[in-house]
């Protein structure tokens, strides 16, 4: 038997949490962290509350003392995107680090290192390291533990070339499918979102924030879409991946997001700083501002942004970031009596706290790893690999897959040759094409291209025409708001050195036997400000695929991406449908080995598939109309075939607590090895205002031909609590006495096996859930 350990806190979690914190070493801390901060001036202390970019340090790519003596009198508390935004290779990055923590600690009067932060939603986001597949696609592996080994081997990438802490992941849940960040998500539901976000935080944090790296969760509240839900769905569904990450996995450091929460712009948000996160979650971690987030108003005049300094830093933001725009006037902030003493000593002693935890404070702190540097290690690029594999979601196959290698190909489309087809916003890549204005050296890590990937893999003949173009630059504009890069920015188109010629490729796709098309997305159609006109597949490429169905040839339809996009008339014409995200450094071969039948597809969607651009679509689980629907959340197909049968469920149960047993058996019925995702949903029978259906656990099981395996989910009846305030605003989860209807499937529109459970007594109140996820168990 493997029994998979769940995320559960706990009434004995607790009392360990609270000895732990009055053990020595949190003890030695908090006194080193009192030290520090009593021999600090005003500035000195201000300084800690503020990151910069570290090109504004370099002159022509070598750190200036001269500049560092400029703009960092008094030191500085955060050196922003320093890998990302740079273009210089491992050895350089590390050399960066050195001599500026060298200047810092050296001098400075206080001597205080400074935390190094970036972006990790895919790998260590510099030149020349692993690119793992964008979130969204990552998350339709339903795989946890993938999660954790991609953050684990990350966090050791980061800390190499001296970084401590990570601006990841993001937890929002998404709303509308025409987000434009809704690649950096794990999709629309809560469960599911919680999950691996705990997963990413656990791996990222393995190795302790001593010697690994600390995550950033993100965007508090409700960015996506979801903040203007009503607070009951906010708290049970929207809080959910925030509350979990802080309470199971001890997040120590958070972002808010660029939006309004109700009327309050959420970096200076009482309700969102002050009443949930200090208040309801006890969260006593570090809070950062989203970058320029701190500026809510256009105005820019002195007066406002000290007025803006001020309502963030007095509601509990801790730093500003990635610039000192607002949090630079607080010494005279302070000497004013507009920020207070007490306000101020807060907000540095949780950005000290953070630097204590990251051993920057010893007298000899570790900074980089010494020796040869490998980021794109061979590691590395087999759990991209694997998760490049489990990521992609086959929807539609009527016989053409797996390739049998007699046949011959005609690869078309945009994306059939092109690296950017791989590529996620918040890769290095797209970081410097997109926000640093910069062309990428593509080569500075080895990313095969479809066309290259299948041509190791299929045996038979290959042709490639790309046959048309990805948009027109009317298809998209960039959106003002948010980061401040942006500010300014102009659309552009990437521009491919292959011809583009449909005639041709249509000539082409008429004399094969089987045409594959990869279509979709690029860097410039998706991501943060990249807002398009609508999602179905952007330009011409739609009217190439129906020409391409046209000619009578099977079409197997490969979709790359970060929106799910919709297909409807053309899905219908196609003999196969796969959506491939972007998958990462090694998702050509991962492609490739799916269409070649190597490598059997298992992934499962983390969003409803629209069939509409006019959706009104807002979550699987308040049951949307089926005609706005093409695929179910939770739906994938495999080139083999699953039983679920042998169904167990405990028929009765208390309010009081204790787990419901429901267990399943799972059999591989077809004639090659596979993975099915076997997934428990809840929904009420007796009226008790929770969603009609919601997700509860899940289990991705890999079965050999002919083998079976149980499922065995023990859910505690925390899991069926719902929220509400009392008279006083104060937060009640009640536990309903009542029928509750248990169902297991292989989507959230596939339930073939269901019961009823009946919990007896009276209705349970607490303040707070205690236990997020059932415990798991697997015999085969």
């Amino acid at each position: 038997m493997r029994t998979i350990l769940p995320f559960i806190l706990c009434a004995a979690a607790i009392l360990v949490a609270v000895s732990a914190c009055k053990s020595d070493p949190e003890k030695d801390l908090r006194k080193q962290v009192n030290a520090v901060y009593d021999r600090l001036s005003l500035e000195e202390k201000a300084a800690q509350l503020y990151g910069i970019y570290p090109g504004d340090l370099l002159v022509d790519g070598e750190v200036s003392l001269e500049k560092c003596r400029e703009i960092l009198p008094y030191g500085v508390g955060h050196i922003c995107q320093p890998t990302s935004s740079q273009d210089m290779d491992a050895d350089q990055m590390r050399k960066m680090v050195r001599d500026i923590q060298k200047y810092l600690m050296e001098e400075v009067p206080a001597g205080i290192p400074a935390i190094f932060h970036d972006e990790a939603l895919s790998g260590l986001t510099a030149k020349g390291a692993t690119i793992y597949p964008q979130a969204i696609g990552a998350a339709c592996s339903w795989n946890p533990d993938l999660m954790r080994a991609k953050t684990a081997r990350t966090a050791v990438d980061m800390r190499s070339v001296g970084q401590q802490l990570a601006l990841s992941p993001m937890l929002d849940l998404i709303r509308t499918p025409h987000w434009p960040r809704i690649e950096e998500s794990c999709g629309e539901d809560a469960f599911l979102t919680a999950t691996l976000g705990c997963a990413f935080v656990e791996g990222l944090q393995s190795q302790g924030f001593h010697d690994g790296v600390a995550a950033t969760t993100k965007h508090f509240l409700g960015y996506g879409g979801a903040n203007t839900l009503s607070w009951k769905e906010i708290y049970e569904e929207v809080l959910l991946p925030h509350e979990t990450a802080i309470r199971t996995q001890g997040t120590e450091s958070l972002m808010t997001s660029y939006d309004r929460f109700r009327s309050e712009y959420a970096v200076c948000s009482d309700t969102l700083i002050n009443v949930i996160l200090r208040g309801y979650l006890d969260y006593g971690g570090a809070i950062v501002s989203d970058y320029g987030a701190v500026q809510t108003g256009r105005d820019r005049s002195e007066e406002a942004l000290k007025q803006y300094a001020v309502d963030a830093l007095m509601t509990g933001n801790d730093l500003e970031l990635a610039w000192n725009t607002s949090y630079k006037y607080i010494p005279d902030l302070v000497r004013e009596g507009r920020i207070t003493e007490a306000a101020l000593e807060k907000a540095v002693k949780r950005a000290l706290m953070l630097k204590a935890r990251a051993g920057l404070l010893e007298p000899d702190p570790v900074l980089c790893a010494d020796g040869k540097l490998e980021l794109d290690s061979p590691e590395g690029r087999r759990i991209a690999y694997e998760i490049a594999s489990q990521s992609i979601v086959l929807l539609k196959n009527e016989g053409v897959l797996p390739l049998k290698g007699s046949e011959k190909i005609a690869l078309v489309g945009p994306n059939a040759n092109s690296v950017w087809s791989m590529l996620g916003d918040y890769t290095f890549p797209s970081m410097q094409i997109f926000f640093h204005r910069r062309e990428p050296d593509l080569n500075a890590v080895k990313i095969p291209t479809l066309l290259e990937a299948l041509k190791q893999a299929y045996s038979g003949e290959i042709a490639y025409e790309r046959g048309c173009d990805w948009s027109t630059m009317s298809d998209a504009r960039i959106a003002e708001g948010g980061d401040a890069r942006i500010r300014g920015m102009r659309m552009r188109r990437i521009e491919s050195p292959d011809p583009t010629d449909a005639k041709a490729a249509l000539r082409l796709a008429a004399k094969s036997d089987i045409i594959i098309a990869a279509m979709g997305e690029n860097v410039f159609l998706c991501g943060e400000n990249r807002v398009r006109n609508g999602i179905r597949l952007p330009g011409d490429q739609e009217q190439f695929v129906r020409d391409l169905i046209a000619t009578g040839k099977p079409v197997v339809l490969v979709v790359f991406g970060g929106h799910p996009q919709v297909l409807s008339g053309i899905a219908e014409g196609c003999a196969a449908v796969l959506q491939a995200w972007y998958p990462g450094e090694e998702g050509g071969n991962a492609v490739a080995n799916i269409l070649t039948g190597k490598v059997n597809p298992s992934g499962h969607l983390c969003v409803s598939y629209p069939a509409t651009e006019d959706t009104g679509l807002r979550c699987y689980n308040e049951e949307p109309a089926p005609e706005f629907i093409a695929w179910p959340f939770g739906y994938g197909l495999s080139y083999t075939s699953f039983n679920f049968d042998n169904f167990q469920l405990d028929q009765a149960a208390t309010t009081k607590g204790g787990p419901v047993t429901v267990s399943c058996r799972v059999t591989n019925t077809g004639d090659r090895a596979g993975a099915e995702v076997v997934q428990l949903y809840v929904s009420p029978a007796s009226g008790q205002p929770l969603k009609p259906l919601q997700l509860k656990g899940y289990q991705r099981v890999e079965l050999e031909s002919g083998a079976s395996a149980t499922v065995t989910f023990k859910v505690d009846t925390d899991q069926l609590a719902w929220w509400s305030a009392d008279k006083d605003g104060r937060n009640v989860w009640t536990v309903s006495p009542g029928d509750y209807r248990f169902r297991i499937g292989s989507s959230s529109a596939n339930l073939p096996l269901e019961g009823i459970c009946s919990l007896s007594g009276s209705e349970t109140h607490k303040p707070i859930r205690d236990v997020y996820f059932p415990e798991i168990s697997v015999t085969k």
